[in-house]
């Protein structure tokens, strides 16, 4: 059985809407964020691990980061695009594969918090294991089976994943972040099996994997459901061919590739969950796996600061270091205050997600997408500050004798992050749906073409009643009296400036819910704003709430009457910098929602992709279509079949 390659758009959005989590059984402080309600009391004091947690995980990052300093040579990986064997068993024999999984099964039970500083330690040296260890126990068979799995099941996987490999298929060719288009199918055959078919694309540790989750659907029939389901796979399973180990522009360790399923055998015990909750599982395993890449994004930032710091010190320009230029000294405050504010985003939704008492849907999305962004914008602001170094390659600088900075590595290393995990463009969408979650609730039948007029009425007697209580509460706040937040300090004025930007944003998304009704799903524009939005207001409350923690716990030290430079009053200097950086890009933002070219810009691309514009397209030669002078060259493998490469 094979599925359509098109499906209608109302299909596919029933799809996607059916995988989502609709109860809120948890404080969320992002929805609340976006509702004008700022719940700072969800986030502040900031949550911490307990003793036991911090001791047991400090121990382990500190072998951890002995073993990255003096095991890990980060430049043979990226020359090689390999990483080696030794590295992969070193990280075994520390536990690194079992982070997460709690000591019963094996692992070292570490939470979300030292997972994250570890994948800090890991993508610092190289962010292509830093890819492999993430995708392994973020999205691969630990995160799943630990949320969804049977007690059988956590028995028979979790001790494996301790020491083995995995991996997460889900994308197909031509398929994308469409789900409802997916044509692997799990055929039951009625004898305790499932028998898999199908085409898996950018398979990350796919290559090299001993186990791996699979996405499927299953046939709908008597006695099954059906529906998109997640099966653990063996990846030396009969039928299965790793056709291609793919190369990219960056990550250039990274073991992904393309799977092909054919007549494999998968036992009926090997279904996670009920057939068809394979999406849901998907969702629900990322909304704490999308932390992996905000950890990367940190470690790329502290290592930015490090790198900007020393170089705009060390480069004289005109009489004086670089740094003292205005031109770069923007670039420099920039880089330090945004690497801040992404290592506290980072912890804080880590600390959340540890301490269990909040649903983190909403900020582990938004703390992948802004850091995903931000730090693509640091990376890019270092390789200009180093200018020509900063564009040539680490090998060549060191085998012309100078330092060799890896900088242009890090901006394609950070480039897939945009992508990964969902688009920068996915999850706009995707955060927006959740952030209008309470106005879908009380007027969606209101606006559903499938909802009858009694459905209408009925809907529009609960959005009366919401709107009556909740339109005041946008009215004024506390971000409107001078002496709110006293115990931030100089901070206070931002998290004022917090309560009440989120108050607007909560008016705008009303009026533009008024404005378009149904149609706003379709304003991509609004939306992916009106995100940008919470996303910055949430990078400042947890700038403002790390900053007063880190000022409380450390302060300016002396030694022999050195002053001793650490976190504290410095932490709120930075702190104070990024939220005045923030704000602009907010107001900028919010001007945005109504003053754009949205409309112009689609109605234009209308044109172009109609032709209109295909003269200007002409005058070049299209180096991706062959031409004579390359045709007799001999071409490259387009398909290398068994190309698994299993570490021993």
């Amino acid at each position: 059985m094979t599925q359509p390659s098109r499906v209608d758009e109302r299909t596919a959005r029933k799809i996607a809407e059916e995988a989502r989590e609709t109860e809120w059984r948890l404080p969320s402080f992002g929805k609340q964020l976006f509702l004008g309600d700022f719940r700072l009391d969800l986030i502040h004091p900031h949550p911490r691990s307990d003793e036991v947690m911090v001791r047991k995980g400090e121990e382990f990052l500190a072998r951890l980061r002995e073993f990255c300093a003096t095991k890990v040579d980060s430049a043979a990986i990226e020359r090689d695009a390999r990483i080696p064997d030794e590295v992969i068993k070193g990280l075994r024999a520390l536990g690194a594969l079992g982070m997460k999984i709690p000591e019963k099964y094996g692992g070292l039970g570490l939470g979300q918090y030292h997972y994250g500083r570890a994948l800090m330690i890991i993508g610092s040296v190289s962010p292509a294991l830093g890819a492999l260890v993430s995708a392994h126990q973020s999205i691969g068979v630990p995160q799943p089976i630990k949320l969804f799995g049977t007690d059988e099941q956590k028995n028979t996987w979790l001790p494996r994943c301790v020491n083995e490999i995995s991996a997460f298929l889900l994308t197909e060719p031509d398929v994308g972040s469409d789900p409802a288009r997916l044509r692997t199918t799990a055929v039951p055959t009625g004898n305790g099996e499932y028998v898999l078919n199908g085409v898996k694309l950018w398979t990350t540790n796919g290559v090299v994997a001993d186990l791996v989750v699979v996405m499927a659907r299953v046939p709908k029939s008597e006695g099954h459901r059906g529906g998109i389901s997640a099966f653990v796979v063996e990846a030396g399973s009969p039928g299965i061919t790793v056709e291609r180990r793919n190369a990219f522009m960056g990550l250039r360790g990274i073991e992904n590739g393309v799977t092909r399923f054919h007549d494999v055998r998968v036992p009926a015990a090997n279904l996670i969950g009920k057939e068809g909750a394979g999406l849901k599982i998907a969702l629900t395993t990322l909304n704490t796996g999308r932390l992996s890449l905000p950890a990367l994004c940190a470690a790329a930032g502290k290592w930015s600061t490090k790198i900007a710091r020393e170089w705009s010190k060390e480069r004289v320009q005109w009489g004086r270091p670089v740094g003292e230029h205005e031109a770069i000294s923007k670039k420099l405050a920039f880089i330090a205050a945004t690497s801040y504010a992404l290592e506290a985003m980072l912890d804080l939704s880590s600390q959340l997600a540890d301490d269990e008492r909040n649903d983190i849907r909403i900020e582990a999305a938004l703390a992948k997408l802004w850091s995903s962004e931000m730090a693509s914008r640091i990376a890019d602001e270092l390789v200009q500050i180093r200018g020509g170094r900063g564009y040539e390659t680490a090998a060549s600088l060191a085998a012309r004798g100078e330092r060799g900075v890896p900088a242009e590595q890090v901006l394609r290393d950070l480039r897939i992050n945009r992508i990964f995990e969902g688009s920068t463009e996915i999850m706009h969408l995707l955060i927006a749906r959740e952030a209008v979650d309470a106005h879908l609730s009380v007027a969606g039948d209101i606006i559903d073409p499938d909802a009858s007029r009694g459905q209408k009425a009925r809907a529009a007697a609960r959005a009366g009643g919401f709107y009556a209580r909740w339109l005041p509460t946008l009215v004024t706040g506390a971000g409107q009296r001078p002496g709110s937040y006293g115990e931030f300090g100089p901070l206070a004025q931002h998290l004022r400036y917090v309560e009440r930007a989120s108050r607007k944003l909560a008016r705008s998304t009303f009026y533009a819910a008024g404005r378009w009704q149904g149609k706003l799903e379709y304003k991509q524009g609004f939306l992916g704003r009106m995100v940008d939005i919470g996303a910055e207001l949430y990078a400042m409350s947890a700038v403002c709430v790390r900053a007063l923690q880190d000022s409380r716990e450390h302060g300016t030290r002396s030694s022999e009457g050195e002053t001793v430079r650490s976190p504290g009053v410095s932490a709120t200097r930075l702190a104070d910098a990024f939220c005045r950086q923030a704000r602009v890009r907010i107001e900028e933002l919010f001007d945005g929602l109504w003053r754009n070219t949205d409309a112009l810009d689609a109605k234009l691309a209308k044109r172009v992709l109609s032709g209109d514009f295909t003269w200007l397209e002409e005058g070049i030669l299209d180096p991706s279509i062959p031409g004579p002078w390359i045709a007799d060259a001999t071409p490259g493998p387009s398909k290398q079949e068994n190309v698994h490469r299993p570490i021993g």
